[in-house]
C-alpha cells in the first residue's frame, strides 16, 4: 500500500523508559540476593547452634531442621525458575511479537496482521488492534478512491474551464459584435421592436461572458494564482481600493480602515477579496453616501479582519444562502451581477485555512463581514 507511515511515538517520561523485561530482572536479581543472603545467615545461625549443642537428640532435630530448610529452599528456587519461564514466554515474548507487529504497522506495512496467542489477555487486545486497523485501512482505501474520483472530476473542470475561457467566449464575441453591426448597417430599417431584440441578444451575450469570465475566477483560486506568502495586508487593499476607484469616486463613497498587518496569503487573491466585499458595499448602498470601515484585530495565531458599511443590509436568515454561487436576493435589473462575488470571497478565505461569516451582532445598519487569515510567520 502506498500510505505514508505512521509518527514515530511519543518517547516515555520517568520509570516508563524502563522495559518491563529489565523491572522483572531487576526485581529476580534483587529476590536471589536476599534469597542467598538468608540462606547463608541460617546456615551460619545453624552452625553456631550444633557447635554450642552436644546432646544426640538436639543434633537430630537441628539435621531434620537443616534437611527441610533445603527442601523449602529448594522448593522457592524451583517455584522462581518456574516464575522467570512463566514472564519470559508467556508475558515477555508476546510483548515483543506484539511490538514487532506494531512497529511493522507504523512502519508503513498496513496489510500486516496483528495477533498473538498468548495470554489471553494480549490475544484479547492483539484482537481489537488488528480489527481495528481493519477499519482504518478500509476506510483509508475508501477515501482513497474518492480522492481518486475527485481528482478526476477536477481534472474535467479544468478541461472545462480552458473550454469556456476559449471555444465559448469566442461565438459569444461573434453574437454581440455581428448583432451590433446588424444594427448599425441596417438600423434605419429597423422598427423599435427589433431594436429592443437586438438590444436583449447583445445583453445576454455580454451577461454570459462576464458570467463564463467569474466561473473561471471561482475555478482557479488556490490552483493557478500560485502559493502564498507573507505580505502586507494593507496593499492587497490599496490595490483593490485602486481597481475601484472610479466607482467610489462616482458613489462619492469613504473608505476608512485600521492599520493592517502582515498576513501569510496571496496577494492577488486577498485584492480580489478586499474588491468584491468594498464593491458590494458600494453597490448595496442606502441614500447615504457610503461609508465603509475595513477593521482587524487578533484573534490567536489568526487576524479577524472586518467589512463594515451603513448600506441597506441582510436579513440574517440569509446569512448562508448569500454565500452560494448564484444565489441572488435582488432582481437583476435592482442590483447587477452573477450573483457569484461572496462564493469567490469565501472560497479565497477557505483557501487560505480562515472563514468568512456574517456579523449578524454587529451595531447599527448596514452590512458586516468577518473573516480569519493566518498571521505571517506563524506557518499555517
Amino acid at each position: 500500500m502506498s500510505i505514508h507511515p505512521l509518527p514515530p511515538p511519543k518517547e516515555p517520561t520517568g520509570l516508563g523508559r524502563l522495559p518491563v523485561a529489565r523491572w522483572f530482572l531487576a526485581i529476580g536479581t534483587l529476590a536471589g540476593v536476599t534469597f542467598a543472603a538468608g540462606f547463608a545467615v541460617i546456615m551460619t545461625i545453624l552452625g553456631d547452634a550444633v557447635a554450642l549443642s552436644q546432646r544426640t537428640d538436639v543434633d537430630a532435630q537441628i539435621a531434620r531442621l537443616n534437611t527441610a530448610l533445603l527442601l523449602v529452599f529448594g522448593l522457592l528456587l524451583a517455584c522462581g525458575l518456574g516464575l522467570v519461564f512463566v514472564v519470559r514466554f508467556a508475558v515477555l515474548k508476546p510483548i515483543d511479537q506484539l511490538t514487532e507487529q506494531v512497529r511493522a504497522v507504523a512502519g508503513g506495512d498496513f496489510d500486516r496482521d496483528l495477533h498473538v496467542d498468548r495470554p489471553a489477555e494480549l490475544a484479547e487486545l492483539s484482537s481489537h488492534i488488528d480489527s481495528m486497523r481493519r477499519r482504518v485501512v478500509s476506510a483509508w482505501r475508501v477515501a482513497s478512491d474518492q480522492a481518486e474520483e475527485l481528482r478526476r472530476s477536477n481534472s474535467e473542470l479544468e478541461q472545462f474551464a480552458y473550454v469556456a475561457s476559449h471555444d465559448l467566449q469566442e461565438p459569444l464575441r461573434k453574437v454581440a459584435s455581428f448583432t451590433q453591426m446588424l444594427e448599425q448597417r441596417y438600423g434605419e430599417q429597423l422598427d423599435d421592436r427589433a431594436r429592443q431584440y437586438i438590444h436583449y441578444a447583445v445583453d445576454g451575450a455580454k451577461r454570459m461572458q462576464l458570467l463564463i469570465n467569474d466561473l473561471l475566477d471561482f475555478s482557479r483560486v488556490g490552483r493557478v494564482n500560485g502559493g502564498r506568502s507573507p505580505m502586507d495586508a494593507g496593499a492587497a487593499l490599496d490595490r483593490a481600493l485602486d481597481n475601484l476607484s472610479a466607482a467610489l469616486e462616482d458613489a462619492d463613497a469613504v473608505v476608512t480602515r485600521d492599520e493592517l498587518p502582515r498576513v501569510d496569503g496571496n496577494a492577488s487573491q486577498l485584492t480580489q477579496l478586499f474588491q468584491n466585499l468594498v464593491e458590494n458595499a458600494v453597490k448595496f448602498r442606502s441614500a447615504e453616501p457610503p461609508r465603509i470601515h475595513i477593521g482587524v484585530r487578533r484573534d490567536g495565531d489568526m487576524w479577524e479582519f472586518s467589512c463594515s458599511d451603513n448600506g441597506i443590509g441582510v436579513n440574517q436568515k440569509y446569512a448562508d444562502r448569500i454565500f452560494l454561487i448564484f444565489q441572488r436576493l435582488h432582481a437583476r435589473d435592482v442590483y447587477p451581477g452573477t450573483g457569484i462575488g461572496l462564493a469567490l470571497c469565501r472560497k479565497i478565505v477557505e483557501y487560505h485555512g480562515g472563514r468568512l461569516w456574517l456579523d449578524g451582532d454587529a451595531d447599527g445598519h448596514g452590512t458586516t463581514f468577518r473573516w480569519l487569515l493566518p498571521a505571517a510567520g506563524d506557518g499555517r
